[in-house]
């Protein structure tokens, strides 16, 4: 059993991944929650981390099994063959999804002021201050390089003083 990459219809990752599962193939396509406005009302929605895309998992024999869903277009191909991703890979996908929620928890305690370091990017290991704070974003004043700019709360860690 492998894990193999699915290009399916734009906005049909959800649909495909829920018809896969009910004839038991084992899919995984990541989902997270945003507000979307329209001109009359709000509403939460599930939007895939990877549009157009969902992993599937089972034997070579088996592939053609996949295109009973009208959603599904083809499989990815990398260098001539169906693309395969490795079970690691699958799991570091998982952690990481799995841990940038816990992180959002983690560093909800920031305020305006605070100092941080960041964790990823160009700009990694930078510290910063804190400007201003949403729910999910954070403008940080980079006082070294006369920079502001705006990440993800995830992106950075409270620099922790000895006391």
């Amino acid at each position: 059993m492998r894990w193999y990459v699915l290009h399916t219809k734009p906005r049909n990752e959800i649909k495909v991944s829920q018809k896969l599962q009910q004839q038991g193939i084992e899919t995984f396509a990541p989902t997270y929650q945003v507000v979307r406005q329209w001109s009359d009302r709000k509403k939460k929605i599930r939007v895939p981390y990877f549009a157009s895309y969902v992993f599937v998992r089972l034997s070579e024999k088996d592939r053609d099994l996949v295109f009973c869903h009208s959603g599904v277009l083809r499989y990815l191909y990398w260098q001539g063959a169906p693309a395969v991703v490795r079970d690691t890979e699958i799991e570091m996908i998982r952690t990481y999804l799995h841990g940038q929620e816990r992180e959002d928890v983690l560093v909800e305690a920031l305020k305006p002021g605070d100092q941080v370091v960041l964790l990823r990017g160009a700009l990694k290991d930078q510290q910063a201050f804190v400007e201003h704070l949403s729910s999910t974003r954070v403008r940080l004043i980079l006082p070294v390089l006369g920079y502001k700019i705006t990440t993800r709360i995830s992106d950075v860690v409270p620099v922790r003083t000895a006391s």
